[in-house]
This record gives structure tokens, sequence and C-alpha cells, in this order.
């Protein structure tokens, strides 16, 4: 306890140190006052019941002080200085790491929903026949991959034909890892897990490059716009990339060229028929090459309506040559259904009929030392006289 008071020695206006004693002799307590300037130390007596008030009244004010100091401190932002947490000071590092690891859990297949606007096509094709025979010899071998969603359900990220080959099996539960992941996380994973599969369609290839380019750009911490013309769509550099496009990203890392990821995205502007053509799974088993259908997505969506009916119809469809020359005219805005359908109308080359076979199949006809000219010459002597006599048997 201090008091600035004069020292009756030096006169300074100093703190006096007061030291009580304990000693109680009559209602007094003995009291040393030391000088803190010249060290002079006095003894004085005070009143035992006065010396109790001014400490417990002192005390009281130091209780409010601390108080109020307390509640200032409680409003102010807390410091992360980098300490250790109680659990991490009593408990293992085994313990941690078990705490921290992903289990595999069984959920029920009722409360697991697909990705949202997954790009692979889930069918009871012959892979599929295959992937349930495995599953029901062997169980399910590796667990699927989910996230968990507000209402307390699950989003698929990879294991979509698992969970497929299970319901055909009747099961109504399947062993997941539950992974917290945000949508750009999620479809990266949901892409990556899928695109390296043997058989993909051509339409399902282009949109998974489409939605996990969308994904890189979406986390890229550096905004820089870089406009690509033959996208249609822009895409941004992403953080520690500086100077690449995530389409070269992309490439670089699932061993593509960036022309042929650019190819494949076009064809996510076909309509759906165009599509199913594209793939080979259209419903009158029409079949459009590759290219030709990237020059077709340039089209207009009436346009693309147009060809897809005249396609039907005619049951051809267009060259190469030809769709470049529509994707002109469309550019020009001069492509007619008139057009369309006059181009359909034609025979290309490769669709006139062909009669082929092996000259091993006709070679035991002709002699040894026959060449394959004398060999067509013959033939086609043969045919003209058996065409004159069928000529001539008809006239009768």
């Amino acid at each position: 306890m201090t008091r600035i008071k004069r020292c009756p020695y030096c006169h300074g206006a100093a703190h006096l140190l007061i030291d009580w004693d304990s000693k109680r002799i009559n209602g007094y307590y003995g009291q040393y006052v030391t000088c803190t300037l010249c060290s002079a130390r006095t003894q004085t007596k005070q009143n035992a019941d006065q010396a109790i008030d001014e400490w417990n009244h002192q005390t009281m004010k130091n209780t409010i002080q601390l108080h109020s100091i307390l509640k200032e401190v409680a409003h102010l932002p807390k410091l992360d200085l980098g300490l250790p947490s109680y659990d991490s000071l009593f408990s293992t590092e085994e313990e941690r790491q078990e705490a921290n690891s992903e289990k595999v859990m069984t959920i029920p297949i009722d409360k697991i929903t697909d990705f949202k606007e997954h790009p692979f096509h889930v069918t009871m094709d012959e892979d599929m026949a295959k992937l349930i025979d495995s599953i029901k010899e062997n169980d399910m071998l590796m667990p699927a991959l989910v996230r968990p969603k507000k209402d307390g359900t699950y989003e698929m990220i990879s294991g979509h034909r698992r969970k497929f080959a299970l319901s055909q099996l009747g099961r109504k539960e399947m062993n997941v890892i539950i992974r917290d992941l945000d949508d750009d996380q999620a479809t990266i994973l949901m892409v990556d897990s899928n695109i390296q599969r043997e058989n993909i369609y051509p339409s399902e290839r282009g949109y998974a490059y489409k939605m996990r380019l969308e994904a890189m750009k979406h986390q890229g911490k550096r905004i820089e716009e870089i406009p690509d013309d033959e996208l249609g769509i822009e895409y941004k550099t992403t953080c520690g990339q500086v100077g690449h496009k995530s389409i070269d990203i992309l490439a670089n890392n699932i061993g593509e060229s960036r022309k042929q990821i650019q190819r494949f995205i076009r064809l996510t502007y076909l309509i759906e028929p165009l599509q199913e053509m594209v793939d080979g799974r259209h419903e009158n088993e029409i079949k459009i090459a590759f290219n030709p259908a990237v020059e077709l997505s340039y089209l207009t969506e009436s346009e693309q309506y147009d060809l897809a009916n005249a396609i039907i119809e005619n049951q051809r469809t267009p060259s190469l040559a030809q769709c470049q020359e529509f994707k002109r005219l469309s550019h020009d805005g001069e492509l007619t259904t008139e057009f369309i359908e006059d181009t359909l109308s034609e025979e290309k080359p490769n669709q006139r009929e062909k009669l082929s076979f092996q000259m091993k199949e006709i070679d035991k006809y002709f002699p040894k030392d026959f060449t394959p000219g004398k060999k067509k010459d013959l033939m086609i002597h043969l045919l003209e006289n058996w065409a004159k006599k069928r000529s001539r048997e008809q006239e009768r």
C-alpha cells in the first residue's frame, strides 16, 4: 500500500511505503513509513478500526477497477497466438490422427442424391452388367465418395455407377466416405474420378471439361479475364499459374491438346438429338462423326433442329465439307431449311453402296498367270454376256 506525502527528513514529495507491524497494542497497529528517496524510516500509530476501514475501501476500489478492465477485455477480438490447445497437450499423436482421419461409413442409398448436372450417363450396358456381377460376387471393394448436405442427406461425388449396380441388386445401403467439400472442390473431384474411364461419350467428355474449367476459374485468386473465341466463353488465370490459361493447365493435367479440349467443349452447344448422334446412342442408330459435329455446333438452335429432322428423314448425315458450308452460311445469316434438305437429299460418295471382296475368294477361278487387270477384264466381259443373255430371255 502506497501514499504520496512529504518525507519529514528530506522533504521530498515521494512515495512512502507503509509496512504494518504484526503487533497490535492497545487497539493500535505499529506502522513504519519508508521514504523511497532517502530511505528514512519512521514509526507511526494508527487506530486499528480506521486502518481496517481504509484497507477495505482500497480493496473494493481495486476490485471495481479490475472488473471494469475484464469487461473491456472480453469484447476485444481473440488473438491466435499459435499456442497448443488443451486436446493437443493431453492427447497422443495417434489419437489426433484417428480423430482427423476419414472413416468408411454405411448409409442408406435413398439418402444419396446424384451430383447436380452430372455429365456422365449411367446406363444398363455391357460394362454395367459386368460391374453388377462383380459386386454380387465380391461385394463393393471401393467405397463411394459423398459430401453432406444441409438437409441431412448426401450428394454423390464419385460412385454413381456403383450406386446404380447396388440398386439393381436390391441393396438398401452402401459404404461411403463423407467429406466436406465446396462446390468447386466437389466438381473437380467428380470430373477427375470419371474422366479416365475407358468408355466415355464425346458429349460427356465435353461437359466434364467445361465443368472442370469453370471450377478452376472460380478457385483462381488472381482475376484476369482471357476471352477465347473458339470456346465462346471466358476463363481466368488461376492462382500460381501466372501467364497460363486454365485450359492450358487442364490440357497438361489430362494429357489432351488445348485444341482437342476446345473441340470437345463445342459439343456441349449441340442440341440433344445431335449429341445423341455424335455419341452413337440415337434411337435410329444414326452416327455423326466427331469433326463434322464440331462444325455443326456453331449453328443456331433452330437450324440444328432443322438439320436433325432432315438427317432422320433422309437417313443421311452431312459430310465435313457440307457441315463447314452450313457453318459459313449460318454465320452470314443465309442458311435455310430448304438448303439443308436439298444438301442431305444428295448422295455423298462415301454413302454410295459398294461391292468389295478379297482376291483370294475368286483366284481359284482364274489361271495362275492372270494379272489383276486380266481378271477384271474377264469378269466385265462375262457380266456383259450374262446381261445380254438375260435381256434376250426377257424379250421372249
